[in-house]
């Protein structure tokens, strides 16, 4: 099984501030809007300047006009609110803020993220450093809502769509199989030949109970037919840092019972859409990694938990029970389409 490649450094050759960077946000309800409102002041606060922002809205009207007034208010002045008038969802929503995009580069953050100050940096930087490269990505750290949140383990960061670096085992650039979509740019000219599948879209509608329920892998789908096509990488770099924030709703049993079964579920359909393709890029490399080390140090560790303090062994021994059989069960779905039409409705409700 290919290994994450780690690569060097190559010398700037172009002004870092010369390339227009355009930073694409997408959002659908005004439950998020203090979120957003956050997220644009983490960008206003970015070393890089050369930047513009395009919000792709979704749902009401008012969260349009409420995030445009915001953006006004701060003084945003390359800034711009479009509408996806075609298939709701987050997919469609990102390939229309990438055909309204101007910039050399066209980055992608999720709503309720912030990013770091030397984020859009970081972002230029990498693709300067490593010209080969067609998209970028990186950690996303954990914005806890409550501080009681904090138990969750690390090895399950991925069900919050926070990939740290203890959670990838990447703490340097790298060339890896997929970007993550909360966190990811791209050189203009990926968008000549792909765009984000609308396939996905079930599982990227987002609900207001923070549940999603289909596909989840539009970002992985994206950057394998990416890779293929133009036969470039995906680099992780750990300058590209962003705080993605942690809804408690996202510990409720619930949601990590439907976010473990779509995810394998989706990992099921991502490996049969590449065998029929005849590649398999790093297939699922870094996944059974983790599972390794869920099975060889996070086990181990909860059980002996059990002894000093019970309550917390329990709990991650409970939860990681829980999310690698749900997983389990996803895959099966995926793979045993008898076994699909059975389980399917009953993840979707």
């Amino acid at each position: 099984m290919a290994r994450p490649r780690v690569v060097g450094a190559a010398p700037r050759s172009v002004p870092l501030q010369s390339r227009l960077v355009t930073v694409v946000v997408t959002g659908y309800t005004l439950a998020r809007l203090n979120d957003i409102r956050d997220l644009l002041d983490s960008l206003q606060r970015q070393t890089y300047r050369n930047l513009e922002i395009v919000f792709v809205g979704e749902g009401p009207a008012e969260l349009r006009e409420k995030v445009r007034a915001y953006a006004q208010e701060r003084g945003l002045t390359k800034f711009d609110v479009v509408v996806n008038e075609g298939t709701p969802g987050l997919s469609p929503a990102r390939n229309v803020g990438a055909q309204h995009a101007r910039g050399d580069i066209i980055a992608f953050i999720d709503d309720d993220a912030v990013a770091f100050p030397d984020w859009v940096e970081g972002i230029v930087s990498s693709f300067l450093e490593h010209p080969h490269a067609i998209g970028v990505t990186g950690p996303a750290f954990p914005r806890w809502e409550s501080g009681s949140m904090q138990w969750f383990p690390e090895e399950f960061f991925w069900i919050l769509s926070c990939p740290t670096p203890g959670w990838t085992g990447l703490k340097e650039a790298a060339v890896i199989r997929n970007a993550w979509g909360m966190n990811m740019a791209f050189q203009r000219e990926a968008f000549a030949v792909c765009r984000f599948s609308e396939a996905f879209v079930g599982g990227n509608q987002g609900a207001l109970d923070g549940s999603k329920a289909g596909l989840l892998g539009d970002d992985t789908e994206f950057c394998l037919r990416l890779s293929r096509e133009t036969d470039r990488g995906i680099l992780y770099s750990p300058a590209v840092r962003v705080l993605h924030k942690v809804y408690e709703h996202r510990l409720t049993p619930r949601f990590i019972r439907r976010r473990a079964f779509w995810e394998g579920y989706t990992k099921a359909t991502l490996v049969k859409l590449l065998r029929e393709k005849g590649t398999t890029p790093m297939e699922l490399a870094m996944e059974h990694a983790l599972l390794r080390r869920i099975l060889l140090r996070y086990f181990p560790r909860a059980i002996a938990e059990l002894v000093m303090r019970p309550g917390v062994g329990w709990r991650r021994l409970r939860l990681g029970v829980g999310v690698l059989f749900h997983v389990a069960l996803g895959y099966g779905a995926g793979r045993f389409p008898g076994l699909g039409r059975l389980l399917i409705s009953r993840y979707s409700a």
